[in-house]
């Protein structure tokens, strides 16, 4: 390529999802320490810690609910509050659904495709997505706390969007269902999207994720693919885990 051809070349594209030099103070408290990471699409990513390291305020600063004391948070390259459509280019799960317990599912993921801009017909779509055609006409407030997290992720994924960031999404599964979920999150990777989720599981994320970014204490512990993490040891990512974070597995009671 000519000196000419490389200067008009376009920049690389930013990754869909970025943290530069992240920082969050409550107080005397640093719960998020100068963090740095990317999340490339097409994959699902792992982030993982110890209790209290700083994941689920790193994820609220990504997505616009809490303000950095420092640094930058980017989805698409953008501050979240500067995406021109938010729920298009980011779905999220921060916690089992909150609807409204006197609402059925429909109805709410009706109001939130009334709120996104999405067709009516995608409401039909996500409730097959995530298992809950069934289950559609039922109230939330008679939901479990595994059908709730199931109509989070339907919510999510209402506006169809290309990065989806999504908090202990396993929680309140059962077996049958941590497997559906493995599935669905390869299969929307596999469409070229991008997949940031926290888990305290690790056996669970072993089986489910293809990079992964390990903090403690809210700085960055490592940042790599799993096979490259996991490479030579017989045990895997339990083991790497608790070596790169220095905290020990609990010895059996």
């Amino acid at each position: 390529m000519t000196t000419d051809a490389m200067s008009a070349a376009a920049p690389p594209a930013a990754a869909p999802v970025e943290a530069r030099g992240l920082t969050k103070r409550f107080g005397p408290l640093t719960a998020v320490d100068r963090l740095s990471f990317t999340v490339p699409s097409g994959a699902i990513t792992g982030f993982l810690g110890p209790n209290g390291a700083g994941k689920t305020t790193s994820l609220r600063m990504l997505l616009g609910l809490i303000t950095p004391s420092e640094g930058t948070a980017l989805i698409n390259g953008r501050h979240y509050g500067e995406l021109p459509d938010p729920l298009q280019a980011v779905g999220a799960v921060l916690e089992a659904s909150s609807a409204h317990p006197g609402r059925t599912a429909r109805n709410h993921l009706r109001i939130h495709a009334m709120a996104g801009g999405a067709p009516a017909q995608r409401i039909t779509r996500v409730l097959e997505l995530t298992g809950l055609a069934d289950a559609a006409d039922r109230r939330a407030g008679e939901f479990s706390l595994g059908l709730r997290q199931r109509l989070g992720l339907a919510t999510a994924l209402l506006c169809d969007p290309e990065v989806l960031i999504l908090d202990e999404p396993a929680n309140g599964l059962d077996p049958e269902g941590v497997r559906w979920l493995r599935q669905l999150l390869r299969g929307l990777a596999a469409e070229g999207r991008t997949v940031l989720m926290s888990s305290h599981i690790l056996a669970e994320v072993a089986q489910t994720v293809d990079r992964v970014v390990i903090v403690d204490r809210g700085r960055l512990i490592a940042q790599a693919a799993l096979a490259e993490l996991t490479a030579g040891q017989d045990s895997g990512l339990e083991d790497a885990f608790f070596r790169l974070t220095g905290h020990n597995a609990e010895a059996p009671r």
